[in-house]
């Protein structure tokens, strides 16, 4: 049963042992788990391939340490799958063609939009999970919260887009049009995604004992990620 905790925040449900014991709650937790660290895995080959439109050494650098950290979270989520009893691969697998879809749809064409992406991308990201995370054992919960946090990305990104920005304020609307794209292809994956995994729509809505898909809990999720977003947007000194 949930408790609530401070600020409508959703209290302690027990530990992985206890809360696991409802299959359904265990599926929701493995597609959970499987999404983030393909997730993670795809983040550190795209700030990899990203490097290469580094305009001098330190950036690339910059961006191979946050790879780096990006691949260190996708390890904590692979044995954390193989210590619970599932297959990593096999978890990660239904979230492949989401993911690598964005990716195709959404090839940045430059250094200045690769940032952008990775900042939508991640902080999207983030609130997603951020919002599951309430509802999760605590166990799940102190893993996820450890893997979402911060890279160094957003304000290495927040402080390139605006220092190219009062170089050429030209560039702020082509950016500004590109992540409006990036956060409707992005919020259009993610909703094709909870639809298709009925244990983590279930989750995402109320916790593993709410059945049925609730379009309405669920476009209110998307809405704040939305709010978020649009924030987020003017801290790049872009409009959303």
């Amino acid at each position: 049963m949930e408790t609530q905790g401070e600020a409508g925040q959703v209290g302690s449900i027990g530990d992985w042992t206890t809360c696991s014991a409802d299959p359904n709650y265990r599926a929701a937790v493995l597609d959970l788990l499987g999404a983030l660290a393909y997730g993670e895995l795809s983040a550190f080959e795209r700030l990899a391939d990203d490097a290469k439109f580094a305009p001098g050494l330190a950036d690339k650098a910059a961006l191979a340490r946050m790879a780096s950290a990006e691949f260190a979270h996708y390890q904590l989520l692979h044995d954390r799958l193989a210590e619970i009893g599932a297959d990593p691969t096999e978890s990660m697998t239904p979230f492949v063609e989401p993911l690598e879809s964005f990716h195709r749809v959404t090839a940045p064409s430059d250094w200045l939009e690769g940032l952008v992406k990775a900042y939508v991308g991640d902080s999207i990201a983030t609130d997603f999970y951020r919002e599951v995370a309430v509802r999760l054992d605590d166990d799940t919960r102190d893993l996820v919260l450890r893997v979402m946090s911060d890279t160094g990305h957003a304000q290495f990104a927040v402080d390139k887009v605006r220092q190219a920005i009062q170089e050429n304020p030209r560039v702020g609307g082509r950016l500004a049009l590109w992540g409006r794209r990036l956060m409707g292809e992005a919020l259009s994956q993610a909703q094709r995604v909870v639809a298709e995994r009925d244990a983590l729509s279930n989750l995402l809505v109320g916790g593993a004992e709410v059945r049925g898909f609730d379009l309405v809990e669920v476009g209110k999720m998307f809405n704040r990620i939305t709010e978020a977003h649009t924030k987020r947007m003017s801290a790049l000194g872009l409009a959303s």
